[in-house]
């Protein structure tokens, strides 16, 4: 196992983007950046990288493609919410509602990043107080180890000095096949989850716990099947929070049958969101290959999205003195 860092890039204020690479016995290597503590790649010993990322736009980044997000990922209803009868107001970034922290969230701020051992390295974030307009000073950090069962372990913990929200997840685009202009409608999708959340015109959860199997089966992932097997009866493609048993066996697999590659997931979140790239446009990633719509999965470990505003939401409310803590695992094996 080794670490290693080098100088990736540059903030547009001249700040240096620093690339720590992690290597484990079996050949696995991970590439993770300051800015954003994003993931940039995950390389197999046969040299596919089966991680999305944009090298040239990378300090723009628009599909988020690997970035922490926070101060809270995914979607807050209109960009309000009220903590102790103050309202807030957000910035409104997918009208009409306030999305993964912001124009200027935790994907767009040059981390600190420290190597802790030879496979984990530790990224950390102090956010200021009335940050995207969000309350109190926030220390968030997150930590990514690399095993030798083949786990990349991230690790995220956060502290504040006044009553805020947090809901914080890493926006990994994956495919199988590694760097390739195809998409992933081929791949075998688990999701061990009896109920979704529905939501309504503009992607904010109704509130309500929807079975699976009822009334859109195409929901129903709890046995195996190809992820485009019942895309088009869901408009615009999967973009939707899974509800999670409370339990550390893994909560979803997808397996890519033609390498044999397979990704488990293990989390200890109430909710894993689960996306199709459906925004995804043909623009060209690493070697210019374009990534077309479709062409990634992302398996987000979060909060249920807008659980501000919603009571029978798990709470995403933080307070002085606790400390908000995460761990998710992604498992990488070959069949």
């Amino acid at each position: 196992m080794v670490v290693s860092r080098e100088v990736f890039g540059k903030t547009e204020s001249g700040e240096e983007v620093i690339k720590y690479t992690i290597k484990n016995s079996n050949g696995l290597e991970l590439d993770v950046i300051s800015f954003g503590a994003t993931l940039v790649s995950l390389k197999c010993p046969d040299s596919y990288d089966l991680l999305l990322f944009l090298l040239v736009d990378y300090l723009s980044n628009p599909p988020y493609f690997g970035s922490t997000i926070g101060r809270v990922a995914n979607r807050i209803a209109n960009g309000k919410f009220s903590l102790d009868g103050k309202e807030y107001s957000l910035a409104i970034n997918a009208p009409p509602n306030s999305h993964h922290g912001g124009p200027v969230g935790f994907h767009k701020h040059n981390w600190k990043g420290v190597i802790k051992d030879h496979r984990k390295v530790e990224f950390t974030y102090i956010s200021p107080d009335n940050d995207e307009n969000y309350p109190g000073e926030l220390t968030a950090c997150i930590s990514f180890t690399l095993t030798d069962n083949n786990e990349v372990e991230l690790y995220y913990e956060a502290t504040t000095k006044a009553q805020t929200i947090v809901n914080l997840t890493s926006h990994g685009f994956f495919n199988l096949a590694g760097q390739v202009d195809r998409d992933v409608l081929d791949h075998i999708a688990q999701i061990k989850a009896p109920t979704y959340l529905p939501t309504n015109d503009v992607q904010i959860p109704t509130g309500e716990k929807c079975s699976v199997s009822s009334p859109n089966s195409a929901f129903d992932f709890t046995t195996p099947k190809p992820i485009g097997q019942d895309i088009d009866k869901v408009p615009g493609g999967y973009d939707h929070t899974y509800c999670l048993p409370q339990s550390k066996e893994f909560c979803a697999e997808v397996y890519h049958p033609p390498s044999g590659r397979v990704v488990k997931m293990f989390t200890d979140q109430p909710g894993m969101h689960f996306y199709s790239s459906n925004y995804l446009d043909g623009s060209p990633g690493k070697g210019g290959v374009c990534y077309p719509k479709h062409g990634a999965f992302c398996l987000e470990a979060q909060n249920f999205p807008d659980a501000i505003n919603q009571p029978d939401f798990p709470s995403p409310i933080l307070h002085p003195g606790e400390t908000y803590k995460q761990k998710t695992i992604y498992k990488f094996e070959v069949k």
